[in-house]
This record gives structure tokens, C-alpha cells and sequence, in this order.
């Protein structure tokens, strides 16, 4: 019974690759509305493409699949600014 108790960890179920792109484009969401409020819809546009960009370099989401759990995935997508999706992952 402990050696199976052991291995739970190891079992983590972690999020799809369909919710890592959506915790992408949800933190350039929240990058962009924080940096840029007001802004003109193009400009958001553009700015939001290039944070994603950034993002998908990022070793926390590049990771995604491997890394981030259910709990980490609800944690940032309830987080109302990028720092609050950060400490999310962390």
C-alpha cells in the first residue's frame, strides 16, 4: 500500500494543450489591458500577438503539458492581473 502511495505524484494529472493555449492567450489578455488600457482594438491586437509570442517562449508555458496541473491551470485563469497568473504557475 505505501509504494503505491508513493507514486502519486508521478500520476498528477496535468492540463491539454488546448488549455495551454488558452492560459496563453488569456495572460496577453491581461498583459495588454494592464500596459495598454484604452487603447485601440488594432493596437490591442497586435500587442496581444506578440505577448502571446513571448509567452510560448516562456519555460513556464512552453512547459505547459508537462508542468501545470488542474489546480495551477484554474488558479490562472481566475487571476485578474499577469503577476496573479504568474504566482500562479510558480
Amino acid at each position: 500500500m505505501v509504494l503505491g502511495l508513493a507514486f502519486l505524484p508521478a500520476c498528477r494529472q496535468k492540463v491539454s494543450a488546448a488549455q495551454c493555449e488558452a492560459l496563453i492567450t488569456r495572460y496577453a489578455e491581461l498583459v495588454v489591458r494592464d500596459t495598454m488600457p484604452g487603447a485601440p482594438a488594432q493596437v490591442v491586437g497586435e500587442a496581444q500577438k506578440r505577448v502571446r509570442e513571448e509567452a510560448a517562449g516562456d519555460e513556464n508555458f512552453r512547459n505547459c503539458t508537462t508542468e501545470i496541473g488542474p489546480k495551477e491551470f484554474n488558479c490562472a485563469m481566475a487571476a485578474k492581473t499577469p503577476d496573479a497568473v504568474e504566482k500562479c504557475l510558480e
